[in-house]
């Protein structure tokens, strides 16, 4: 089981230009596993983290609601967002600068077969990432995503979280706001969720911003040991 993870920065890119790259990740696991078994061979199948930014850009999830959108399309383009539907879980979600979108394009095969437990290992990485800023973050029953002052009238969302699964792969993943605009959430019911907030780390903190690789190395650190993987960053590639 190969559980090294080849960490990949991005920086800023256009929504359709990642998902793309992430699709093209994503099959070519998907086909190194389909030959193993036509084959009978035994090749090796890799794992992938990407981090990106993301221009201004809604996404509603296939199960999601198109009415969660609460604006229409000249109203995007004033916005300066786009709009895609895309082929992951969840309702709608917003990207946009300031916030960390991570895309684990993982092989489960090489760590467990679990969906669930892949989504409580990512919550977890997110919570233990805030703990270190003093922030008790934490689950909300029945919400995927991490959350803070959860059965209060003042929960507020911090990280919105959807995957797609199949052959046991995965692509997709979460948003983190951690110097996010949150004006951009008005926009929408955010996870198709009425009456809760969402919130970004440097609000939480009472800071103007929050240095954004500070907050990537937690979270790699936390997902190494959760994941038990080791990690191969971008410039140690050969």
């Amino acid at each position: 089981m190969n559980k090294i993870i080849d960490i990949q920065e991005l920086g800023l890119k256009e929504y359709k230009e990642a998902w793309e790259y992430q699709e093209s990740l994503f099959q070519g696991i998907v086909d190194t596993k389909i030959k193993n078994r036509r084959e009978d061979t035994d090749l090796e199948t890799p794992n992938y983290f990407l981090f990106v930014e993301h221009p201004h850009v809604y996404t509603l999830g296939k199960s999601g609601d198109m009415s969660n959108l609460l604006v229409d399309e000249k109203q995007l383009a004033e916005k300066g967002a786009s709009f895609y539907k895309v082929n992951r879980g969840g309702d709608i979600t917003y990207h946009g600068p300031g916030q960390i979108v991570g895309y684990p394009i993982l092989d489960l095969d090489n760590f467990f077969t679990d969906i669930h437990k892949y989504l409580r290992l990512l919550e977890e990485m997110i919570i233990l990432t805030l703990a270190e800023y003093g922030l008790k973050a934490e689950r909300s029953p029945g919400e995927t995503g991490v959350w803070l002052d959860v059965g209060t009238p003042f929960a507020r969302k911090i990280c919105a979280m959807g995957v797609r699964a199949s052959r046991w792969v995965t692509m997709h993943g979460f948003a983190l706001n951690v110097n996010a605009d949150l004006g951009y959430f008005d926009n929408m019911i955010p996870c198709g969720i009425r009456g809760k907030a969402v919130t970004s780390l440097n609000v939480e903190l009472g800071v103007k911003k929050v240095p954004m690789d500070e907050v990537k190395s937690k979270l790699l650190k936390h997902f190494a040991y959760l994941f038990e993987a080791e990690l191969q960053p971008q410039e140690e590639k050969v």
